[in-house]
């Protein structure tokens, strides 16, 4: 029972996940703090409270830690026509997720200098409804930068091992993977990768990321997604995944990340890596296990991204090395990569209802090849991976570990998110497990409301979120209330 005086809100049910269980809970939190300050293994009344507590039973609601996606691009500074901190936070706060950890692309500059840092920061001020990290970026030529990024508190540094897309964060190259190992090999730090990377010999278009011209010989018609498919095989992720591994004796003591893992032929590579101690994860995304390439409509280019989503079988492959307790999918995370919905280039047959789309040459509409890549869905990612899970076998003790603790674990808040815990900030997401809902614009708060999920029906409704013991969305009453944003932004040093 608790007898301070400070103020409190208690939030209960009979089902909790508490030590990685289910099972029924009171969660009492300090609103002068944010912490959560006891745990009881039992759901206790109000009475037990001193009066005027802020007390809820959520039963028969499931309370979830807030989930910490770990993988989002909110664009800001430089492209918030595509994504900003308001929209962003605000889409991820809708659907319990109470700490983003932003991509050093595609905000101009990038978080790749000190410099490009204070940036983001400055532009972040007064803008965050959740918890908001920052990733580095390691491109050519910043080896010197890396360190100094470290101690102004990035969670941990991203490449590409082909071309991003934006001109501003070039790929690197064996030999600058070399030199950012050295610099970050004692630090307390994660280095990641996106892991694709033209094989010696190639029937592929090239490596381009986001734009590029059409194969020599495409397969198909290239509004076919089979076409793009074809010209970005397995091959691309197993290649770079290999070049990683063959330097991780660099620093042995670095932990390495393939981000957006989508090929299950690299899961053996990481596998065989992992038993023979080298220290390397991985994670997926919502849309790799929930979408598939035998369903993708001509010209739906929203369904276009790097690496591609593949086919059925695949993702089955990519649920089965996720369930697999010792497997090296560790995390699920959203991999939010909006953009204008011009550059999509949907066709008209494909443009949803209030989707405003310049026009252009028709010619090019719905051509994989030409259109941006990326996919939108921060904040459906748990109602995504509920639903599709209900096939695979999956417990909300699951969700909480791919999408709270293992991702805290991997950028260094493993002490603070992730857990239902006493010490840990008080961040809860309500949710109805058993509730359905349909995509409309009302679901996607991100800014532009161009996603592949867009009409269909997902099982699994937040209903309210809680940051630090304050709640700051509800489904059925304010939405997001007066009190405005309560976002901080975490750039203490990572430990």
């Amino acid at each position: 029972m608790t007898t301070s005086s400070s103020r409190i809100a208690v939030l209960a049910s009979s089902r909790v996940v508490l030590e990685g269980r289910l099972s029924a809970g009171t969660v009492v939190i300090s609103q002068d703090t944010g912490k959560i300050t006891s745990i009881f293994h039992s759901v206790l009344p109000a009475s037990d409270f001193p009066a005027g507590t802020e007390y809820t039973d959520y039963s028969p609601h499931v309370l979830l830690p807030g989930l910490v996606d770990a993988h989002v691009h909110l664009n800001e500074p430089g492209r918030t026509e595509w994504e900003g901190f308001w929209t962003g936070t605000q889409a991820a706060a809708f659907g319990g997720v109470t700490t983003v950890i932003d991509m050093p692309l595609n905000a101009i500059p990038p978080t790749t200098t000190v410099d490009g840092f204070k940036e983001k920061v400055e532009a972040a001020q007064g803008k965050c409804w959740v918890d908001v990290g920052f990733y580095g970026g390691i491109v050519p030529g910043n080896a010197t930068e890396l360190r100094p990024l470290v101690d102004q508190g990035v969670r941990g540094f991203k490449g590409f091992l082909v071309d991003s897309g934006v001109p501003e964060f070039p790929a690197v190259s064996s030999t600058d993977i070399a030199l950012a190992m050295a610099a970050l090999a004692e630090e307390p730090t994660t280095l990641m990768f996106h892991a694709e990377m033209i094989p010696p010999v190639t029937d592929s278009v090239g490596d381009h990321v986001q734009w590029s011209l059409p194969p020599l010989a495409p397969i198909g018609p290239l509004n076919e997604y089979a076409t793009f498919l074809a010209s970005r095989p397995t091959s691309f992720e197993t290649y770079a995944i290999a070049e990683i591994l063959s330097l991780a004796h660099i620093a042995p003591d670095l932990p390495l990340h393939i981000v957006h893992l989508s090929a299950v032929e690299a899961i053996p590579l990481l596998q065989e890596a992992m038993a023979s101690g080298v220290k390397i994860t991985a994670e997926t995304c919502f849309h790799y296990l929930s979408l598939a390439a035998e369903n993708v409509e001509h010209g739906d280019t929203r369904h276009k991204c790097c690496p591609p989503i593949r086919s059925k079988s695949n993702q089955e492959g990519l649920w089965e090395e996720l369930l697999r307790k010792e497997g090296c999918i560790k995390t699920v995370v959203s991999d939010h990569s909006p953009c204008t919905p011009n550059l999509k280039l949907l066709p008209a047959s494909i443009r949803h209802v209030g989707l405003k789309q310049t026009d252009s040459d028709e010619q090019s509409k719905g051509d994989f090849f030409a259109a941006w890549g990326g996919v939108s869905s921060v904040g459906l990612g748990l109602s995504i991976l509920w639903t599709e899970g209900q096939s695979h076998g999956i417990s909300v003790e699951d969700v909480a570990t791919w999408c709270c603790r293992n991702t805290a674990k991997q950028v260094g808040l493993e002490k603070r998110k992730g857990e239902l815990a006493v010490g840990y900030d008080g961040d809860v997401a309500v949710f109805d497990d058993e509730g359905m809902f349909e995509v409309g614009e009302d679901a996607m708060l991100f800014r532009n409301k161009c996603s592949p999920y867009q009409g269909k029906r997902l099982r699994g409704i937040v209903k309210e979120t809680w940051l630090r013991g304050q709640k700051i969305w509800e489904r059925d009453g304010e939405g997001f209330g007066k009190p405005g944003p309560r976002g901080r932004l975490l750039t203490e040093r990572r430990r």
